[in-house]
Order: structure tokens, then C-alpha cells, then sequence
């Protein structure tokens, strides 16, 4: 049976989750800093890692963003296939959702309008907008404001399928140490890998929208998680970029099938905060 949506109900979440991703850390992020604290064998490490959860801590009591980078909103939209949207464009609604939210929350708007003349938007729209059409009747929708010092140090490679399990190891390690501490460390590292050049980034994307919490289920992907987050706090680069044994808090990996002659493999770092909020209408 159709169920029907105004997109107002769409705006009006949207605003107060682009308020909530930028004041508050999310549940499974804030668990991660705290266990990381206790894991972090380096004294200047853990000095660092209390100075951010104070720093969190400020930001929620004080309504304060908890980093100045407020990011560029990125949405999926997960839309059922039995909802009949009314009121308008679903793409209008995010983005008014987007910009109520970032100016009522006195958020910095950080987009510009065209990437060659970049002149500020002055709202931060437009969002980057990815939907899909699932079953049932409900609309989910997951915000992920992404912040530039650690998007840059974002890759893409385009291996061959000989370069096998070895060549996506060095993949992800190669990206890890060329972003060093401009990811603001300990990071959190999104893995896609299949899929075509810009599916794999899509994938890596989603990965970071990913709880920490929760591996992947596919067994010999999440021995890879496991072992690359080892790996990843073995580079000693540590919390703040000052030295450490806690670099990554996770390593998300999503696959999806490829070419015969294709292993496309996407990096995407996000920063100690890693926003995201989820929900479902």
C-alpha cells in the first residue's frame, strides 16, 4: 500500500540532522575515542586523545560544532518504493533541509558554487545526494557531513586483478601514510572495493556511515578489516599525528562484484569525528 510523505517532514529532519552531526559525536564514535584513550600505549597519545573528548564535551554543553570544518553535506537517501512523495522535489527538500540547518546551527557554510570561479554559496547547499529505491514504505535517510582536511587525502586505484589481496593492502596503506596527521588522526578509514572507478568511491563513502561496532559479514572481509587496522596502528603515526599506537579507530570495508579484468579500490579517510546520523521516516 502507498504511504504518503510531505517532503516538509523531510526538510524539517534533514535541519536538525545537520544541527545534531555537527554538535554531538555519534554513540559509536564517542565509545571508540573512549576505548581508544585506554588502549593508546603513548603518553603524548593519550593526552591527546582526552583533550578531544573535553573538547566533544564543550561542544555538546555549549552547543559549539565540534570541529570548524562543518563539512559538505553528504546524503543517502534510502526511498521505498511504496512512498508517494508530496510537496515539492525530493533534491529541494534535502537541500532546504540543509540549509536551515546550517544556518540556524550557525554552522560555516563551506561550499562554493562552481569549483573553477568559487564563489561562497553562503548555505552550504548544494548537498552531494545519493538515492536509492529499496522496498517498503519508509524513507531512511543518513547525513554524513564531510569535512576537506581529511576528504583530500582521499584515493582512488585502479589495480589490475593480479595485483590480488597484496596490491589492496598496499592500496590502503599507501593512502593511510600519505595522509599522515592532515587527516587529523586517529582516523577512521573507509574501503571500497569492486564495482567501477566511481562505484568503489561510493562504496568507501558508505563504509565510513558504517557503526564501528559492526563488521563486515562476509568472513574473509572482515579478517581484511581486522588485519588492516592493525596494520594501520603499527605505522606509529598516532593521535594528532604525533605518535601513537591508535592511528585508525576502524577500518570499514564494502565490496560489491567487478569486471574480469578490473580491482578497482577506493580510500576514503574521515577524521577522529567521522559525523553521521541515521534516520528513518
Amino acid at each position: 500500500m502507498i504511504r504518503t510523505i510531505q517532503t516538509e517532514e523531510i526538510t524539517r529532519n534533514i535541519r536538525e540532522m545537520c544541527i545534531e552531526a555537527n554538535h554531538y559525536l555519534s554513540p559509536d564514535m564517542e565509545k571508540a575515542l573512549k576505548d581508544a584513550a585506554q588502549a593508546e600505549k603513548s603518553p603524548l597519545g593519550r593526552k591527546i586523545l582526552c583533550q578531544l573528548q573535553e573538547n566533544l564535551a564543550i561542544a555538546g554543553e555549549e552547543m559549539i560544532p565540534i570541529c570548524q570544518d562543518t563539512g559538505m553535506a553528504v546524503i543517502f537517501a534510502e526511498v521505498g518504493q511504496e512512498v508517494h512523495l508530496e510537496g515539492g522535489l525530493l533534491e529541494d527538500a534535502i537541500n532546504e533541509g540543509v540549509r536551515q540547518g546550517y544556518k540556524e546551527g550557525f554552522l560555516r557554510k563551506s561550499v562554493v558554487g562552481d569549483p573553477i570561479v568559487r564563489e561562497n554559496t553562503k548555505d552550504n547547499t548544494p548537498a552531494v545526494i545519493h538515492y536509492s529505491i529499496v522496498s517498503g514504505d519508509k524513507v531512511k535517510l543518513t547525513l554524513a557531513p564531510k569535512g576537506f582536511g581529511s576528504e583530500n587525502m582521499s584515493r582512488v586505484f585502479m589495480l589490475k586483478p593480479a595485483d590480488g589481496m597484496e596490491g589492496v593492502k598496499q592500496a590502503i596503506l599507501s593512502a593511510v601514510k600519505d595522509a599522515g596527521p592532515n587527516a587529523c588522526p586517529p582516523m577512521v578509514v573507509g574501503v571500497g572495493i569492486g564495482g567501477t572507478f566511481e562505484k568503489c568511491a561510493l562504496l568507501a563513502k558508505q563504509a565510513l556511515a558504517r557503526p564501528l561496532d559492526v563488521r563486515s559479514q562476509i568472513p574473509h572481509v572482515k579478517e581484511l578489516e581486522e588485519e588492516m587496522l592493525r596494520t594501520v596502528n603499527g605505522l606509529g603515526i598516532g593521535p594528532g599525528g604525533l605518535g601513537g599506537t591508535v592511528t585508525a579507530l576502524a577500518v570499514n570495508i564494502n565490496t560489491y562484484p567487478t569486471h574480469i579484468a578490473g580491482l578497482p579500490v577506493a580510500v576514503n579517510i574521515c577524521c577522529h569525528v567521522n559525523r553521521h546520523v541515521v534516520r528513518e521516516i
